[in-house]
């Protein structure tokens, strides 16, 4: 039997998914699995496509571990950034203006 893509399935959906082809879902990072209901599956052993017994067990991840991505920078970002709305553009450094009239 092949595993199923679970990446990207909520837990029910991914629990649901699992059963239906005769596979048990194991989550280590969350002791209370089968209370998880929209958490979004980010991670899974075996891969997709893998041949594997019936009944087999195949392991969920909700949370990315230290240092595998995530969502980056988070807003809002500190300092934020000056109030005033628009500034004129400054010169360039050294060199003078001339406005002409055209």
């Amino acid at each position: 039997m092949r595993v199923p893509r679970l990446v990207g399935l909520m837990a029910v959906d991914a629990r649901e998914r699992a059963l239906a082809r005769g596979l048990f879902l194991n989550a280590p990072d969350r002791p209370d699995f089968p209370l998880t209901v929209v958490d979004y599956v980010v991670r899974q052993y075996p891969q997709p496509g893998a041949e594997v017994p019936r009944e087999s067990m195949v392991y969920v991840w909700f949370d990315f571990g230290e240092g595998e991505g995530g969502g980056g920078v988070r807003e809002p970002r500190i300092p934020r950034p000056p109030s005033g709305g628009l500034q004129r553009e400054l010169d360039e450094p050294g060199g003078t203006f001339e406005m002409t009239k055209g």
